[in-house]
């Protein structure tokens, strides 16, 4: 399963805190899907990418509470290990368009993912990390994600996401070291 994170809608789309959702749209549009919303708090759909199917969700329950509707799609989908749900989320200590995929560890005071570990009891879930840089000067991160790309970092971060999807596909067929040994940049 493949949880993009972010914050539902208008007003938070194309921020950066919302370019772990863009991986799942790009997911859902390469693959013919459609999400829908669904009784786990997500908007949600099933794929098929090659012999695999493969839950895909962006929960509605804003990022700081991610883990409510992860809970309920882990369950729904019978993700017993895992290592088999990643999570896409931007990254304040990753410069704008570095994407590196990691399994367990630490949260890095993101509290998406805090919900999510709080929530299913583990942080061994993998995360496909995407660099939106430092804020400037001294605005707080809280804030600095809720802004939208300038232009050059947009079209990095368009290249990151087709480049993040494809991460996704090889997760299928690869163990996780060996697709970050091919993503980590």
């Amino acid at each position: 399963m493949v949880v993009g994170l972010g914050n539902p809608g208008s007003d938070y789309e194309g921020t950066r805190h919302n370019v772990g959702v863009e991986v799942v749209h790009e997911l859902v549009e390469r693959h013919n899907g459609t999400l829908k919303a669904s009784r786990e708090a997500a908007h949600a759909d099933e794929l098929r990418i090659g012999d695999f199917r493969v839950a895909v969700a962006f929960p509605q329950t804003y990022m700081n509470r991610s883990g409510e509707s992860v809970r309920l799609l882990v369950r729904r989908y019978g993700i017993e290990d895992p290592t088999r749900l990643v999570v896409v989320h931007d990254e304040l200590d990753l410069d704008p368009g570095r994407l590196k995929l990691k399994v367990g560890g630490g949260l890095a005071g993101h509290n998406g993912l805090k919900s999510i570990r709080d929530h299913l009891k583990t942080d061994e879930f993998l995360r496909l990390r995407i660099g939106v840089g430092k804020p400037p000067g001294r605005m707080r991160g809280a804030d600095w994600v809720l802004k939208r790309f300038g232009k050059a970092d947009r079209e990095l971060l368009d290249e990151v996401v087709e480049t993040a999807a494809d991460a996704v596909e090889l997760l299928l067929t690869e163990p996780p070291d060996a697709v970050m040994n091919r993503i980590n940049n």
